[in-house]
C-alpha cells in the first residue's frame, strides 16, 4: 500500500500530498538510477578486458571438501581467497573474499536452510598455466586459468559456463578517491558510508544460450532484456508507488537467481548477497532481426550464441551457487535443496479472498460476508488494512470500530471463514503503546549510525523499525502473536505483512538509511533480507500459537531468496489497467521459476477503477493464477463482485466457482511444490517442453501442473489437450486459434491426465471438506492417463509429523482405471462420478473393490455422449481412501 492518509502529522501529510497530486503515477525521481547509485556507476565504467587478477597456484589447499586459491590483483597488490566447492547434485559454489579485510564483509545467513554437502574435488592436471579439476560427472571439468584468471566449467568438449572471462572480477576498489565513494547524497539524503567503498562485480557468460529468466522482482517480460545501452536490472526492495510496467527498476521483493535456457540445458546462478544489487546483461544476437538470423544462417555465420551476465553489488562477498541442471527440473530441485521450497499452505489459503484498504467496522464486514452469501459466491478469507487498529498500533483493534473482534472471528468462524489482518514492521512512538515500550526497553530497534533507535515516518506517524535481523527480536515477536498477547484474536485470524521493504516515507528511496545499523553491520549489507525476516518471525508466531500443530498462512510484500519457505507474495501496488492484468502472468511466472510458487496480483487493480469488463477478466485469470485476492484502494469505489450489475455478478461468480471445483488439484500442486520444489505454474511452456524454441520468450500462457493450460486468445501449439468446458478435443502438432468471449476462459486439460475436481461448490472450502470428487480423466491417443489426488486435513502438520494423509495413484490403461493408495488417513469423501474425454462406448462398466477375503463387484450406469467421446460413470459411491478398480468391457 502506498497512498493518502489521515490522521497524521503536517510534515507525512505534505509528503503523501505530493505523492498523490495529480495522476497515480510512480515519480521516477524518487528512485536511483545506476548512475545516480555511485558504486554502480564506478563499477559500470569498468569495461571488459584482461582481467588484473592472477592465480597464486602455488597456494593451491585441496581438502574433502574445498579448493582454496589466493589470487592477486597485479595493480594494487590486494590479494583475494578463492573457494571453490563442488556440491551434492551438480552444483559448484564459488566464494571470493578479501584475504585480509580491514573489516569483516557481510555474508547472508538463514537463507540456505543447511550447509550444502559437499562431493570431494579431484586434481586431474596442473602446470603453470592453471589445473583441471573433475566435477564427478564423467565428462565434467573445472579449468582454472591462472593468468588471467578465469573459471571455465565444460562438459566433453562443451563450455557450459565461464566466470571473469571478460575481466570484470572486483572486490576491492583502487584506493583513489572518487565521488560517492566515503560519502553519498541522494535529493536530500546523505549516506555515511564509514567503511568507505565495498563494492563488489563479477561477471559470467554462457555459450549458447540466448534466454534468461528471473532475477524477480521486475514488471517485465518473463524472458529477460539485454540491458546494453540502458539500466541494469536493479535489485533492491522498495516501495514504489504504482510501478511503471515493462523496464528494469526495483520493486518490493529480490530474489538474486537467474536461469540460462537453451535446447540443449537448462543452468541457473544464484548471487547469495542481499545488499543493493544490479544486474547487466549483454548477448551478442540482441537485437538482431529474424532476416538477420536467417542471412547468418544463409551464410554459414560460425558466431555461437551467447549471453554474458554481469552481477554489481554494493557490499559483502561473492557467494556464487552455480547449478548445472541439466533439465528445467534438475534446476528447481537444485535450488530447493539450497533454500527449501514453498510452504504448504492450508486448503483455505488457496482459495478466494476478499479484500479492501479498509473495511471500516464490524458492521461493514458483516455486510459484505452476507452479500457474498445473497450472491451465492463463495470466499474463505475477508481482510483489514491498517484502519482496523487502534491509531495504527499493530496487535491492537479500533475500539469504536472493531470493539469486539473476537466476536466478529467466531462469526466468521460458524460459516467456517477466516478474517487475516495487517501488522506492519513498523511501531508507532507512544510510550502508552505495549508494543513500542517493549522493543525499546529490550533494545531491539535498529539503531540509527549514532547509536539511537533509528526512527522514520509511516502509517503511524513517527515510528521505530524492530531490528529482524537479530533472533532474539524475532523470538519477542513470534510471541506477541499468543491468544493471551495479541487480544481479540484467535485460530481464524491469519496475518499480512506489508511495507517490510522496509517502508519509511522520508527516507532516501522511500527507505531506510544504508548507514543504519542491524547489530555488527550496517543496513546496506542486508537490506534486501529484511523482509524476509519479517514474514518468517510473524510465520512463526502463528505456528507457536497453535502449539506447533497448525500451519500458518502469512502474506509479504517484500522478499528474498527463501521466502518461499514463510507463505505467500504478491505483486504489489499495481493498477486498474488492462497492462497491468497482462503483466501478472511474467511476474507471477518469474517468480515460480526462482521457488516462490505462491503469488498472485491485487484482483482488479490497487489503483484506479477498473471498468467491468477488465474487473470480471482480472477475476477469471486471477481464478488460475495460486493466489487470488481482489483488493483495492481506500479511494476507489467499492467493488465487491455483486456491484457491476447481474450479468457480471454470473461471470465473476463461475470464475471463482470454478477456482473452488479445482482445489483439490490445487491443493497437490502445492503439496508437490512443497515436496520437490517444482513450481505450481509451470510457468511458461519451455519448462514442460525444453526443446520447442517458439516457446522460449512466450509469457501469456502456462502450465498449472503438467495437466492444465492455460491461455489467451491467440494462438497457440498443443500436443492433445481437451477443452475442460466443451470436452472438446484438439490434436497435437498444430495451431489453433482460441476466440474468446466474456464467458469463456480458455482452459485445457493434457490427454493423458486425471484431475480430481469438488463439483458441489458451497459458500467456504472447509464447507466442503467431506464432498465427494469427480474425477476428469482425459486420454491420450494410446488411451493412457494418469494422476493423482492427495487428502488431508486441510490446515494442519499432521500430514508430515504423523505421516496422516492420502495420496492415491490414479491410472488408466487398458480400459482399466484403477486407484491405489500410499499414506495413511480417514476420509469422509467419496468418488462421485468420472467423465472419461476421448472414450469409446462400453458394453458394460464393472465397479471392482478388493476385500480382505472376498473382492467386490458391481455395475455402474453410464452415459455415452458419441459427438464429443465423452463417457460418465455415475456413481461409483467408492470412498476416496479405499482401492478400487474400474473395468471398461
Amino acid at each position: 500500500m502506498a497512498a493518502f492518509i489521515v490522521r497524521m502529522g503536517p510534515v507525512l501529510m505534505l509528503w503523501l500530498a505530493v505523492c498523490v497530486s495529480g495522476s497515480w503515477a510512480v515519480d521516477r525521481g524518487n528512485f536511483k538510477t545506476c548512475d545516480q547509485s555511485t558504486f554502480c556507476k564506478r563499477q559500470r565504467a569498468l569495461k571488459p578486458g584482461q582481467s588484473p587478477y592472477r592465480a597464486l597456484l602455488e597456494t593451491l589447499e585441496l581438502t574433502n571438501t574445498k579448493l582454496t586459491l589466493q589470487l592477486i590483483n597485479d595493480n594494487n597488490k590486494v590479494r583475494l581467497l578463492l573457494e571453490l566447492y563442488r556440491l551434492q547434485g551438480n552444483m559448484t559454489r564459488v566464494k571470493i573474499n578479501e584475504l585480509k579485510p580491514l573489516k569483516p564483509r557481510f555474508e547472508v545467513p538463514d537463507v540456505l536452510i543447511n550447509d550444502p554437502p559437499t562431493e570431494p574435488l579431484s586434481l586431474l592436471s596442473q602446470d603453470e598455466n592453471g589445473m583441471v579439476l573433475s566435477l564427478g560427472a564423467d565428462s565434467q571439468r573445472l579449468i582454472v586459468s591462472a593468468k588471467p584468471f578465469r573459471l571455465d566449467i565444460m562438459e566433453g568438449r562443451e563450455v557450459l559456463l565461464s566466470l571473469n572471462s571478460r575481466g570484470l572480477l572486483a572486490t576491492k576498489e583502487d584506493e583513489k578517491v572518487e565521488d560517492g565513494m566515503w560519502e553519498e547524497t541522494f535529493k536530500s539524503h546523505t549516506d555515511s558510508k564509514p567503511n568507505g567503498p565495498t563494492s563488489i562485480s563479477l561477471d559470467f557468460s554462457l555459450p549458447g544460450v540466448e534466454h534468461v529468466y528471473g532475477i524477480p522482482e521486475h514488471a517485465d517480460t518473463l524472458k529477460l532484456k539485454t540491458t546494453d545501452g540502458g539500466e541494469p536490472y536493479r535489485l533492491y526492495n522498495l516501495d514504489v508507488f504504482q510501478y511503471e510496467l515493462f523496464n528494469p527498476m526495483a520493486l518490493y521483493g529480490a530474489i538474486p537467481v537467474m536461469l540460462s535456457h537453451s535446447p540443449q540445458r537448462t543452468m541457473g546462478l544464484f548471487w547469495l548477497n542481499a545488499a543493493e544489487t544490479w544486474v547487466d546483461i549483454s548477448s551478442n544476437t540482441a537485437g538482431k532481426t529474424v532476416f538477420g538470423q536467417m542471412l547468418d544462417y544463409v551464410q554459414g555465420s560460425s558466431e555461437t550464441p551467447q549471453t554474458d551476465v554481469r552481477w554489481i553489488s554494493e557490499s559483502g562477498i561473492i557467494d556464487v551457487f552455480i547449478m548445472l541442471g541439466p533439465t528445467p527440473t534438475d534446476v528447481f530441485a537444485q535450488y530447493a535443496s539450497l533454500t527449501g521450497t514453498q510452504a504448504f499452505p492450508p486448503l483455505a489459503a488457496l482459495a478466494y479472498h476478499q479484500c479492501r484498504w479498509n473495511y471500516n467496522d464490524q458492521e461493514d464486514v458483516a455486510a459484505v460476508d452476507q452479500g457474498f452469501d445473497q450472491h451465492d459466491i463463495p470466499y474463505d478469507f475477508i481482510w483489514l488494512d491498517i484502519e482496523h487498529a487502534d491509531g495504527k498500533r499493530y496487535f491492537t483493534w479500533d475500539p469504536h470500530k472493531f470493539p469486539q473482534p473476537k466476536e466478529m472471528l467466531q462469526g466468521l468462524e460458524d460459516k467456517r471463514r477466516k478474517m487475516v489482518a495487517i501488522v506492519d514492521p513498523h511501531i508507532k512512538v507512544d510510550n502508552s503503546y505495549k508494543i513500542h515500550s517493549e522493543i525499546r526497553s529490550r533494545g531491539f530497534y535498529i539503531k540509527n549510525k549514532d547509536g539511537g533507535d533509528y526512527e522514520g515516518w509511516c502509517w503511524p506517524g513517527n515510528s521505530g523499525y524492530p531490528d529482524f535481523t537479530n533472533p532474539e527480536m524475532r523470538a519477542w515477536w513470534a510471541s506477541m502473536f499468543a491468544y493471551d498477547q495479541y487480544e481479540g484474536s484467535r485460530e481464524n485470524l491469519y496475518t499480512w505483512n506489508d511495507m517490510n521493504e522496509p517502508s519509511v516515507f522520508n527516507g532516501p528511496e522511500v527507505t531506510m538509511h544504508k548507514d543504519a545499523v542491524h547489530g555488527n553491520w550496517e543496513h546496506r549489507d542486508l537490506h534486501n533480507i529484511y523482509g524476509l525476516y519479517v514474514q518468517m518471525a510473524t510465520a512463526e508466531g502463528l505456528i507457536q500459537r497453535s502449539g506447533g500443530v497448525e500451519r500458518p498462512f502469512v502474506l509479504t510484500r517484500a522478499f528474498f531468496a527463501g521466502s518461499q519457505r514463510y507463505g505467500a507474495v504478491w505483486t504489489g501496488d499495481n493498477a486498474a489497467e488492462w497492462d497491468h492484468l497482462k503483466i501478472t502472468i511474467p511476474m507471477c511466472l518469474s517468480l515460480g521459476l526462482v521457488g516462490v510458487s505462491f503469488c498472485g496480483a491485487d484482483v482488479g487493480g490497487f489503483f484506479k477503477s477498473p471498468s467491468p469488463e477488465l474487473l470480471v477478466r482480472w477475476y477469471q485469470t486471477g481464478a488460475y493464477q495460486p493466489f487470488f485476492r481482489a483488493h483495492a484502494h481506500l479511494d476507489t469505489p467499492r467493488r465487491e463482485p455483486w456491484l457491476f450489475g447481474p450479468e457480471n455478478t454470473a461471470l465473476i461468480r463461475e470464475a471463482v466457482r470454478q477456482r473452488y471445483a479445482l482445489l483439490p488439484y490445487w491443493y497437490q500442486l502445492f503439496y508437490h511444490a512443497h515436496r520437490t520444489g517444482q513450481p505450481v505454474m509451470r510457468y511458461s511452456l519451455w519448462v514442460e517442453y525444453p526443446q520447442d524454441t517458439a516457446t522460449f520468450s512466450m509469457d501469456d500462457q502456462f502450465l498449472l501442473g503438467e495437466s492444465l493450460f492455460l491461455s489467451r486468445a491467440r494462438v497457440v501449439t498443443l500436443p492433445v489437450w481437451f477443452d475442460v468446458h466443451t470436452f472438446q478435443k484438439h490434436n497435437g502438432g498444430q495451431n489453433l486459434y482460441i476466440p474468446v468471449t466474456m464467458s469463456s476462459i480458455p482452459v485445457f486439460q493434457r490427454g493423458g491426465s486425471i484431475i480430481p475436481r469438488k463439483v458441489r461448490v458451497r459458500r467456504s472450502s472447509s464447507c466442503m471438506e467431506h464432498d465427494p470428487y469427480t474425477l476428469y480423466v482425459a486420454l491420450s491417443p494410446k488411451r493412457f492417463a494418469q494422476g493423482e489426488l492427495y487428502i488431508d486435513d486441510g490446515h494442519t502438520f499432521s500430514y508430515e509429523k504423523q505421516k496422516e494423509f492420502i495420496y492415491r495413484r490414479l491410472a488408466f490403461a487398458n480400459n482399466t482405471l484403477s486407484s491405489r493408495s500410499v499414506g495413511s488417513f480417514t476420509t469422509l469423501s467419496w468418488i462421485e462420478k468420472i467423465v472419461i474425454l476421448g472414450a469409446s462406448k462400453p458394453s458394460k462398466v464393472t465397479l471392482k473393490m478388493p476385500g480382505e477375503f472376498l473382492s467386490c463387484e458391481s455395475q455402474l450406469e453410464f452415459d455415452f455422449d458419441a459427438s464429443m467421446s465423452v463417457l460418465t460413470l455415475r456413481k461409483p459411491g467408492v470412498n476416496a481412501g479405499v482401492d478400487w478398480t474400474v473395468v471398461l468391457q
